[in-house]
């Protein structure tokens, strides 16, 4: 259920968390109640979102691109709740970025103007869709990822043919492991067909890129393949701006969560020197951190010596603090060294690993870490956790570090926001669809 769907004015039970049989409440009024997780109040399973901490990772990451004299733009489908995007814009984010068209109609709908739709929609039809949007939204200013020639004469054929479109902007996408020409010939191709037909509706606005799917098991054969892909935007930012001229404003894109360090370095030949063009970064989860994939990813990071602030090197695994946690009650002990809790595969995704047992409640206090305890596995409604000696009882709440928040957090429609002392202070609708 989305913030478009949910009413807002009535949240209730059927919502994961919200406690069971209590009256409807508008969403504004949820963080006012002083609810805790652990207490026995609220309905667990739920997931939460650590305010400190979140507030942290935007200053951070909000001071490390303006450090830089880079912006940036979101990526919405992490979180998918468009008054954390409103705060984000709010810090300073150059605008927002989606991954398809349902998404970037939930931003429009919303009141964000500025994005960055960072993925091939499709064809013919994909286009008329994105034609269709954007008529009742004369305000967007939208950038559309185009790898082919076939994309770019489908837009173009559409928007030459009526006048009641925003103009559109295409960003010429390079790449590696997913989407994206791969070679400066097929992009020449691509920006040949795109020059051929744009006109003051739609026409080239730049360069897009997504270094993470370049990434492979091995570090060093990663940072390679990575640094080959910003050679090649490089390359291709060259051939646009010879095209086009100096004048042009140009968006030049790519920067996920973990490799942002390796884009700064290897597209400064492009953006640097050229004023009429903006690199403008990605990073989504950054703001959120984890205890798995991203805790690996920003500790990779550091290794390379990657964070660097004002001139000094900083630990960007120190600096960024994880954001999300699951909460789940022991349901039973059925041997010495098994606990079975109410958190599953409905609740927490295990594509980069599974959900981390951090600390133990019991009648509404803390008791302390779960530095033995640990998940063994998951099944649809059921964690399996063994308690490496630890005295967990029928009842006890344990809270849970997540790996990888972009696939944990579309199964919540409320994510439940807590202050320092871990009482809800505010609640973030989805829109997950």
């Amino acid at each position: 259920m989305s913030d478009l769907h949910l009413s807002l004015d009535a949240i209730d039970d059927r919502m994961r968390g919200f406690p069971a049989g209590h009256a409807p409440l508008p969403l504004a009024e949820i963080g006012r109640q002083g609810w805790k997780p652990y207490d026995g109040t609220m309905s667990l399973p739920l997931m939460s979102l650590d305010r400190p901490a979140f507030d942290g990772n935007v200053a951070l990451m909000m001071r490390y691109v303006r450090d830089h004299g880079v912006a940036i733009a979101p990526h919405a489908k992490t979180p998918m709740s468009t008054d954390i995007a409103k705060e984000l814009v709010e810090a300073g984010a150059w605008g927002m970025t989606v991954a398809d068209i349902r998404q970037a109609s939930v931003l429009l709908k919303a009141g964000f103007d500025r994005l960055i739709l960072a993925n091939e929609i499709g064809g013919k039809a994909a286009a008329r869709r994105l034609a269709a949007l954007l008529a009742g939204h004369p305000q967007a200013q939208m950038h559309v990822f185009v790898d082919s020639a076939e994309l770019a004469d489908s837009l173009l054929e559409i928007w030459q043919a009526r006048d009641d479109l925003p103009p559109l902007g295409l960003l010429l996408e390079v790449g590696a492991g997913r989407a994206g020409a791969r070679t400066i010939e097929v992009a020449q191709a691509i920006l040949d067909a795109i020059l051929a037909g744009e006109n003051a509706g739609i026409r080239l606005s730049g360069i897009g890129a997504y270094e993470g799917t370049a990434a492979t098991a091995d570090p060093e054969e990663s940072i390679r393949r990575i640094d080959e892909l910003m050679a090649l935007t490089v390359e291709t930012h060259h051939l646009v701006r010879n095209r086009v001229g100096t004048e042009r404003p140009l968006i030049l894109t790519a920067g996920g969560s973990v490799f942002f360090d390796r884009v700064i370095a290897g597209l400064g030949p492009a953006y640097k020197g050229d004023a009429a063009t903006t690199l403008v970064l990605r990073s989504g989860a950054i703001f959120f951190h984890d205890h798995g994939v991203y805790e690996r990813g920003l500790a990779a990071l550091d290794g390379r010596s990657g964070f660097e602030l004002s001139g000094e090197t900083i630990s960007a695994s120190r600096g960024f603090k994880p954001v999300l946690r699951v909460w789940a009650e022991v349901l039973s002990r059925p041997e010495p060294d098994l606990a079975i809790c109410g958190m599953g595969l409905r609740d927490v995704a295990i594509d980069q690993g599974l959900p981390r047992p951090l600390a133990l409640y019991r009648e509404g206090r803390r008791i302390g870490a779960l530095d033995a305890a640990a998940v063994a596995r998951l099944n649809d409604q059921h964690a399996f956790v063994t308690t490496g000696g630890g005295d967990l009882r029928i009842g006890d709440v344990i809270e849970f570090g997540l790996s990888h928040p972009c696939t944990c957090l579309d199964r919540h429609a409320l994510v439940y926001g807590l202050d320092v002392d871990g009482t809800v202070i505010g609640a973030f609708a989805t829109s997950f669809g």
